[in-house]
């Protein structure tokens, strides 16, 4: 398709968008009044206007039946994390027993860790790419260690080529084959934060299991933004927070994916808890651990379900709309976008910005300020273009297909030409 940017094309482009309902199921923030062009799902998604109805069927139940709730209420909260597991399996390529909802995403990363970093003296380093996101290298750090490890030595970080912001897939397969009998896990940010890169997980998975060693992703600015096949690629296992692609609500519950040729495993090292046992038996009291024969055996204490509720509501769309018909937005909007940044770089007398996200990516798009800074991004916020800051001089901006328009693409352009004019 050949863009322009004008106000009507992007009216045009969004009257023919067929996902264009689903913005009016979502609360905007305003700024002076006015409704925020909204650029930061990547770290916190809107919030669906049906979370509040879930979560108030919580609170009645709560207040009506009290304990009785467990298994009287409605949709009964004993099991209320089963019913994420349908529509979280299509989002990331799962079958239904491979994912599980729990506690948060580092904490999820460390507890599966439990079960898949476990090294020997001469199996036991972990490779990463470099930079993680910083949860990431502090959980690194602290498993090497735990084990008796040094984390200068055990924890192997993927570099980019010199000149260049992405990383090659030939590069980490390379280090990979490289570190070999010596490699226990592989655990890597199937989207990078920073960047917006995606890594090609299905042949780095393959990679890391020709070398004998577990493979892992975090998926935080994956899931809910890009196609996945975990079951299909043989991933060992994964985790994801809710709140950013996914609109659960802030520092919301995470999910789990494990593989189901560990379920049932009894040689697989686990932490263990309560809701983790069989449903028949866990309210006998047994002394012996009976692990459901799902990854909820991986589940610790009984399901937070207001916390729960808004993510089961956001769900709900995610199942109506399906994956294909976002990531088709997704495609487009991000394709338009990339065209309104270049045209207004063309009318501007210099060169100030440059995208450093490769072709490989989701929602996002990053973009270095050649020259401006810190002044154009709290220009953008102070007009009501709520974007994200990276230093030394990075703004991210994710168009979520769910609730962001053409309209806001161009209209973000108008205001960032004059920012930047404003600037020089």
């Amino acid at each position: 398709m050949l863009f322009q940017n004008t106000l009507e094309f992007a009216k045009n482009l969004d009257a023919d968008d067929a996902l264009r309902k689903y913005r009016d199921a979502f609360h905007f923030p305003k700024v002076d009044g006015k409704q925020v062009i909204y650029f930061t799902g990547n770290s916190l998604g809107l919030q669906p206007k049906s979370s509040q109805v879930f979560v108030n069927e919580i609170m009645t139940d709560w207040k009506e039946l009290a304990v009785e709730g467990h298994f009287h209420s409605k949709k009964p909260w004993w099991d209320y994390h089963e019913r994420l597991a349908a529509p979280l399996s299509k989002v990331v390529g799962a079958k239904m027993n491979e994912v599980s909802v729990m506690n948060t995403l580092t904490v999820n990363l460390h507890f599966l860790m439990v079960s898949f970093y476990r090294p020997t003296d001469k199996r036991y380093k972990i490779i990463c790419e470099e930079k993680a996101f910083p949860s990431d290298q502090y959980m690194f750090q602290s498993q090497v260690k735990f084990h008796g490890f040094e984390p200068s030595d055990a924890i192997v970080e993927i570099k980019k080529r010199d000149g260049e912001n992405y990383w090659r897939t030939e590069d980490i397969v390379k280090k990979i084959e490289e570190i070999g009998d010596e490699l226990a896990l592989v655990l890597i940010g199937g989207v990078n934060y920073y960047s917006g890169q995606v890594f090609d997980m299905e042949t780095i998975t393959a990679a890391g299991k020709a070398a004998g060693a577990f493979v892992g992703w975090d998926l935080a600015h994956a899931a809910g933004n890009i196609e996945l096949k975990l079951h299909d690629w043989n991933v060992d296992f994964a985790a994801w927070c809710s709140y950013k692609y996914m609109n659960s609500g802030p520092g919301n519950a995470s999910g789990v994916f494990v593989n189901e040729r560990h379920l049932n495993n009894k040689k697989i090292p686990r932490f263990e808890g309560w809701w983790g046992t069989k449903k028949e038996t866990r309210f006998l009291m047994k002394p012996e651990f009976e692990p459901i024969d799902t990854a909820d055996a991986w589940q610790i204490s009984n399901p937070p379900v207001l916390s729960l509720a808004p993510y089961l509501a956001s769900l709900e769309m995610f199942e109506e709309v399906g994956m294909d018909a976002l990531i088709a937005k997704r495609n487009k909007i991000v394709a338009y976008l990339e065209f309104v940044l270049k045209s207004i770089d063309e009318e501007v007398e210099q060169s100030t910005f440059e995208i450093i996200t490769p072709e490989d990516r989701g929602c996002q798009l990053s973009v270095f300020l050649h020259g401006q800074g810190r002044p154009i991004f709290d220009y953008l916020m102070k007009r009501g273009v709520i974007t994200d800051w990276r230093e030394p001089n990075v703004i991210r901006l994710a168009p979520a297909p769910f609730y962001c328009s053409y309209e806001d693409m161009y209209r973000f352009g108008q205001i960032l030409k004059e920012g930047i004019l404003a600037n020089q």
